[in-house]
């Protein structure tokens, strides 16, 4: 199967530590992105949210469990969905880079359609869907005076 990518950037004007902090706290991401609800099915190893925790977000009809695989305080924050969509090998990294007195948001996804066919559709859709959290991160972060 082809492997699809999505890949957004978007800029903010808050420091990355800050984005970092907003990116780690799932509680607060229904409040600066489209997903409606969240809910911590496992903790972390070593924190609530750190690696290996599980995150379930609900946005209507959809449940999306994601597993997260990757922290790197100030610099990266990445994920895996475990169900919630017909994708396999979904991951995501969200990589932070300082940037003209901002931060540079880097979102990319990688997945394969488990439907042959359909991964154009979901790359679509999904890129969409991408793009409105990312901006709602970069605008929200925007606002936040320190890191939460």
């Amino acid at each position: 199967m082809t492997r699809k990518e999505i890949d957004v950037r978007v800029h903010t004007t808050a420091s990355p530590a800050v984005v970092y902090a907003l990116l780690v706290d799932g509680a607060g991401w229904p409040g600066w992105s489209p997903l409606g609800s969240f809910a911590l099915e496992r903790p972390g190893a070593d924190e609530p949210e750190g690696v290996g925790a599980i995150r379930v977000f609900r946005t209507g009809r959809t449940t999306s469990r994601e597993r997260v695989a990757e922290r790197v305080p100030d610099r990266r924050f990445s994920y895996e969905l475990l169900s919630g969509l017909p994708l396999r090998d979904y991951r995501a990294d969200v990589d932070l880079t300082p940037d003209g007195g901002g931060t540079l948001i880097r979102w990319h996804s990688t997945f394969s359609a488990r439907v042959p066919g359909t991964g154009w559709l979901y790359r679509h859709a999904l890129g969409r869907f991408i793009r409105q959290v990312a901006t709602g991160l970069a605008t929200h972060a925007a606002t936040a005076t320190h890191p939460a």
